[in-house]
């Protein structure tokens, strides 16, 4: 039989995998069978993994799967349809309820993910005429919710205020409304965005700041309950978007806002509208594992401090969060290094652009309450002899 000629569809796409088959950019899928604790299996080995957001371990948490268990018994598996149809079942209203509580909020609205939720919440309340201003760093759902809604996008250096003022002053009068967005713990570099101050300067610019907490809830700020919660008060930030994948342990997005904000996303946020609803069995999860957090604030430290000692072994600057980036540069050297920790037992995937900007590909560490402090010292240990030697000889 012979072979039908190439699609300009299939060259289009060999062609863009060779090119970034050739910087080291090329993507593969790799099966990974997550256990207890911190543990990963690949290729039918052991590894023990250090770039998992399941801060918590809660996705393995007998209570949270027992709930999830107890859910899909009652209601079933799937929803059935949009939250606006019939698939709103009665979970949901405890979770937004939990959830709206814990960040003190007028409301909540849960979302079938968080970018979904970014993809929503943005285009309805923003549209041509109106002014975004972003962090350079924020998540790229944010950009992508910005980029849908029509409005004009000015990006901000990472955390400079000034130049976030300075924008204001430029832009601000031209535009009817203005929304600030921004990470409130960065995913790829793990620091805190100054909340408290931004929140200051958009109430002087009438300006809307929402931030994406989803490294923030459960494992920073006052007992966990996300970064506006940092300081001695809570920042008064409007909009407090997050996710239910990370320290929750299962899956979803989610603003809490007022009342009036969340009826309106309820209203005209197309991602909501037109999707269907989370199972109830993902309901059912985040609801335990919210209230697993609300009763054990001193679990929901662990993340951080073990992020402390790895970096403290390594000489480096304390974190803010239980993410700790080792930036590398090249894309070759990244995944080098990342080979050579899975040789060693460990499950450190490297990051290269387009996630973060060129030259910074790095190595992304991530710690959480179940990492064995045996583990960790001897991650550190390799990472000081065998990783930092040869970047400072790039």
């Amino acid at each position: 039989m012979s072979k039908s000629p190439e699609s300009t569809l299939d060259r289009f796409a060999r062609e863009k995998l060779d090119a970034l088959e050739a910087r080291a950019l090329r993507r593969r899928l790799i099966e990974t069978d997550r256990r207890e604790g911190a543990i990963a299996f690949r290729d039918g080995r052991r590894l023990v993994s250090f770039c998992c957001n399941d801060y918590l371990n809660l996705s393995q948490n007998e209570t949270v799967k027992r709930a999830a268990i107890e859910a899909t018994e009652t209601y079933g598996v799937g929803s059935g349809a949009s939250r606006l149809v019939s698939g709103n079942h009665p979970l949901f209203r405890a979770l937004e309820l939990r959830l709206a509580e814990w960040k003190e909020a007028e409301d909540c609205v849960v979302f079938g993910s968080g970018y979904m939720a970014n993809m929503g919440i943005i285009p309805a309340l923003v549209r041509e005429g109106d002014l975004i201003l972003a962090d350079e760093l924020a998540h790229a759902c944010l950009l992508s919710g910005s980029k849908l809604s029509g409005a004009r996008v000015e990006i901000f250096r990472h955390n400079d205020m000034e130049h976030l003022r300075a924008l204001l002053a430029a832009h601000r009068g031209a535009a009817r409304h203005c929304l600030i967005l921004t990470d409130g713990i960065f995913s790829m570099d793990g620091d805190a965005a100054p909340v408290e101050e931004m929140a200051d300067i958009a109430a002087r610019h009438d300006a809307w700041l929402m931030t994406d907490d989803a490294h923030g809830l459960g494992v920073v700020g006052n007992e966990g309950r996300g970064s506006s919660f940092m300081g001695e008060t809570k920042a008064a930030v409007p909009l407090q978007m997050g996710t239910l994948s990370k320290a929750i342990g299962a899956y979803g997005g989610y603003l809490c806002a007022s009342r009036a904000v969340c009826d309106l996303i309820r209203t005209r946020a197309r991602t909501l509208i037109y999707s269907t609803g989370l199972p109830p069995a993902t309901a059912a999860a985040a609801i335990a594992a919210l209230d697993f957090i609300r009763a054990h604030p001193d679990y929901c430290r662990r993340p951080v401090e073990k992020a402390r000692a790895f970096t403290r072994t390594l000489g480096l600057p304390d974190p803010e969060s239980p993410i700790v980036p080792l930036i590398l540069g090249d894309a070759e050297v990244t995944l080098a290094a990342s080979a050579l920790l899975e040789a060693e037992g460990y499950l450190v995937t490297g990051i290269r652009p387009p996630t973060v900007p060129a030259g910074t590909a790095r190595l992304r560490f991530t710690f959480t309450a179940e990492h064995d402090d045996a583990d960790i010292a001897r991650l550190a240990s390799l990472v000081r002899d065998r990783i930092l030697p040869r970047r400072a000889a790039e």
